[in-house]
C-alpha cells in the first residue's frame, strides 16, 4: 500500500512524504512485524511497497537511525536496533565519575512484588485503578562503591512474571531482560531531576548521613509506540560521580 498523501500539500495539515513513511515504520517496530536485530528490506523494496522514491525511504531510515531506533551498516543494510551494554551506557545511564570514567553499575535486588498501581504510578505510566504493576527495588555501584538506589515500576500486563523471575535471570541492564523476553524495546527516555535530602533508607542504601544531598533522576521510558513501559525513581550520591547530559 502507497502512503496516504494529504490533500493539500501547502496547508497546514501537509506532513512531509518522508515523515509519513516514517511513521509507517515505526508502526511495523512498534507492532513486533520487526524485532531487534532483523534485517530491514533493501532500499528499493521500501520504496515500492510504499509507493515512493527510493531517496524518500532513505531519508526515513536515516532519520530514524538518528534517533537510535536503526543501525546503519556499510555494505550490509538496515538493521533494527538491539540493546547492548554500550547503548545503555552512552544512551541511558548518565552519571559519569568526575575523573571521566565512564561505566555500567553494579546491582544488587533489594526487593520485588506484584501489587495494585497506586495513583502516581498511572500517572506516570499511563494505567487505570485496577492495573497491577511489579516494584523492583535495588542499589547500583561503581567501583565498588553504592552511588544509586533505584525504585523501578512497571505494568505487569508487558512483564507478566517478571516478580517470579529467578533473581539469577535479572541482568544488571533491565532494558535488555525487557527485550529479549519479552519484546518490549526501550527506545527513548524522559528525565526529570532534582536535588533531595537523604532518608533513612537512602542513608542505609548509600552509606551517607541522613539529610545529605543526593541527585534524584526520575525517569519515564518508553517504547516504539510511546507507550510507558517503566518508571525509575533513582537516588544518586554525588560525591565522587557527577550527572553527564551531552546535547548536540
Amino acid at each position: 500500500a502507497g502512503v496516504p498523501m494529504s490533500s493539500d500539500d501547502a496547508g497546514p495539515d501537509f506532513w512531509p512524504l518522508y515523515a509519513q513513511v516514517q511513521d509507517l515504520l515505526i508502526e511495523r517496530l512498534a507492532s513486533g512485524h520487526w524485532r531487534p536485530g532483523d534485517l530491514l528490506p533493501a532500499e528499493p523494496r521500501l520504496a515500492k511497497e510504499f509507493g515512493v522514491s527510493q531517496g524518500t525511504v532513505r531519508k526515513a531510515l536515516d532519520r530514524l537511525a538518528d534517533r537510535n531506533l536503526l543501525v546503519r551498516r556499510q555494505g550490509k543494510g538496515t538493521y533494527v536496533a538491539s540493546y547492548t551494554p554500550e547503548r545503555a551506557l552512552f544512551h541511558f545511564f548518565n552519571l559519569v565519575g568526575d575523573d571521566g570514567d565512564r561505566q555500567l553499575p553494579l546491582s544488587r535486588l533489594l526487593s520485588r512484588r506484584c501489587g495494585l498501581a497506586g495513583r502516581i504510578e498511572q500517572t506516570r505510566l499511563g494505567l487505570s485503578g485496577g492495573d497491577k504493576v511489579v516494584r523492583i527495588v535495588r542499589v547500583r555501584s561503581l567501583q565498588a562503591r553504592p552511588v544509586l538506589s533505584e525504585r523501578i515500576t512497571v505494568p505487569r500486563e508487558l512483564f507478566p512474571g517478571l516478580d517470579t523471575l529467578p533473581e539469577a535471570a535479572l541482568p544488571n541492564t533491565l532494558y535488555a531482560l525487557y527485550e529479549s523476553e519479552y519484546g518490549v524495546s526501550v527506545m527513548r527516555a524522559e528525565e526529570r531531576l532534582k536535588a533531595v535530602s537523604a532518608d533513612a533508607d537512602d542513608a542505609e542504601h548509600l552509606g551517607v548521613p541522613v539529610g545529605s544531598a543526593l541527585l534524584e533522576v526520575d525517569r519515564v521510558a518508553r517504547g516504539h509506540d510511546q507507550r510507558a513501559v517503566e518508571w525509575r525513581v533513582s537516588r544518586c550520591a554525588t560525591t565522587r560521580h557527577h550527572y553527564l547530559s551531552l546535547l548536540d
